[in-house]
């Protein structure tokens, strides 16, 4: 999918972090599976170090094409020389300028870029759980986003479907969707290329689909914790009926912040000790969230919410999976939250009529493919 007017910046490049001179060289063999757009004749800079440029750039605060192409302005012969970019006359190195930016970007294959920087950070997630003397498992939530400011006349705004991972957190993969009724066609194609076996995966009621869950659980090999609405009615009219009052509860958390008090505590029930069960596959727990809110000069507002889980008493602990279903809603702070402050979908400058076309004939250099 070549990336468009309203995503100046492609979204990949957002997901990374700080970059130094080791990380360069990490991510230097994901990028080189992204195919070149561009045609050889004339071609003076090599793909692979113009991403890397932009990925510096993006990580340091760049936000539009200008900011990127002043950073490269900026940036020192021996920076640019660890990037890859070639030699010019004298033994310096030239930065690409803003055309050459903004005609690659036109151009480039975003889902190969989405792709390749997902593996990458899958990996670099991945190497650090295995570090860690406890290896806790991979907890990775499934969750829509419509990008603020991607709007354009009458094009809406464009939607995300992302796979992140809780603690760190990580986009491992995202698609672009068209609209948030969508998403659920695109869940098998986002996870597919993922590695999830014993990894959880998180997801609201709108993914909660039996044909998605079954295929999670037996292909890929993975456990999910799926929240459970009246898009479900006999699963939610189960769940309901289940002796909730004669079950104590079994993990609360509590918190304050911006003025508002909130406690969590959760219930659950092993499905297999009921006999009517629940009409939904592999699942093995039922749970029940319950949530209450106080904010400062208004009323207390509590709330209920039911899930169901593929995982094992002996599995999980009530406390990991209450600290799942509350990981999955933090997503919204640690990546949402980035995407409409951080990087803003702040469309290039145009002159009249030049939504129409790819990029203004005007603005094209022979010297600068």
């Amino acid at each position: 999918m070549p990336a468009v007017v309203s995503s100046p910046i492609p979204a990949a490049l957002e997901k990374l972090g700080p970059l130094d001179a080791d990380r360069i060289a990490d991510l230097r063999p994901y990028l080189e599976s992204v195919p070149d757009p561009r045609s050889r004749r004339g071609r003076w800079y090599s793909l692979v170090p113009v991403l890397l440029v932009r990925a510096c750039a993006v990580v340091s605060g760049a936000k539009s094409i200008e900011e990127i192409a002043e950073f490269a302005e900026r940036a020192t012969n021996t920076l640019l020389a660890s990037l890859g970019i070639r030699r010019h006359l004298l033994g310096r190195r030239r930065s690409p300028k803003p055309v050459t930016i903004g005609r690659v970007l036109m151009a480039l294959d975003g889902d190969a870029l989405d792709q390749a920087v997902g593996a990458y950070l899958a990996d670099q997630h991945r190497t650090s759980a295995g570090a860690s003397a406890t290896r806790p498992r991979w907890v990775i939530a499934v969750d829509g986003k419509a990008l603020k400011g991607s709007a354009r006349l009458e094009v809406p705004r464009r939607h995300l479907l992302s796979a992140v991972t809780h603690h760190p957190v990580a986009t491992l993969a995202q698609v672009e969707v068209g609209a948030k009724t969508n998403e659920t066609r695109h869940f098998r194609p986002l996870l597919a290329p993922l590695d999830l076996a014993d990894a959880v995966v998180t997801f609201d009621a709108l993914h909660s689909v039996k044909a998605n869950i079954t295929w999670l659980v037996e292909t890929k090999k993975a456990h999910y914790i799926a929240v459970i609405k009246t898009n479900q009615p006999t699963a939610y009219t189960q769940l309901a009926a289940l002796p909730w009052t004669s079950i104590k509860v079994q993990h609360t958390a509590s918190a304050t912040s911006h003025g508002r008090r909130e406690s969590r505590s959760i219930k659950t029930c092993a499905i297999a000790d009921n006999l009517g069960g629940i009409a939904f596959p592999h699942a093995r727990l039922a749970l029940r969230v319950h949530r209450r809110r106080k904010q400062t000069g208004r009323p207390e507002s509590r709330e209920s919410v039911f899930a169901l889980t593929s995982l094992d008493t002996h599995q999980s602990s009530p406390a990991d999976l209450a600290a799942a279903i509350r990981g999955h809603w933090g997503i919204e702070n640690s990546s949402h939250h980035i995407r409409d402050v951080t990087f803003p979908r702040t469309p290039r400058p145009f002159t009249p009529g030049a939504h129409l076309a790819p990029w203004p004939a005007s603005a094209t250099s022979p010297s600068e493919p």
